[in-house]
């Protein structure tokens, strides 16, 4: 199933990012599928989503955390990731990437102006919490 309306996640991704130099200009947004939504009956509140999202060349994120914790996987194209007080870390088709429910997420975005790059997210989160949550 297609979402074009993951809650949070498109309303922040169409926020844009910076770009080079110091103009904020929009970045494209991510295309993102819900693969799964599963609770946990052995955890009361909690459940899984499972998403993949596609960063078109150019893409990126806004700032945003996940009250959850996220784990990733590229599938094709490479990504740049990472949290506030961490490095940034580059990342290949194969290689995975964990967010945990305290960590702001500072930098989501494509590696490549050319090639589009998607990946699998797997959050275990609250039931009653959105996947994305703002930050300023």
């Amino acid at each position: 199933m297609r979402i074009h309306h993951l809650p949070a996640l498109l309303a922040l991704s169409c926020c844009g990012g910076v770009m080079a130099g110091d103009k904020p200009t929009a970045a494209p947004p991510p295309v993102v599928e819900t693969v799964m939504v599963q609770a946990l009956p052995e955890y009361p509140g909690k459940e899984v989503l499972m998403i993949t999202v596609e960063y078109p060349p150019g893409g990126a994120d806004p700032v945003h955390r996940h009250d959850a914790h996220g784990f990733i996987y590229v599938l094709e194209g490479s990504i740049v990731m990472g949290v506030k007080g961490g490095k940034e870390v580059t990342l290949m088709p194969g290689q995975s990437f964990h967010e945990g429910p305290n960590d702001i997420h500072t930098v989501g975005r494509n590696a490549s102006q050319e090639k589009p790059a998607r990946f699998l997210v797997f959050l275990l989160k609250d039931a009653n919490k959105p996947p994305v949550i703002p930050v300023d």
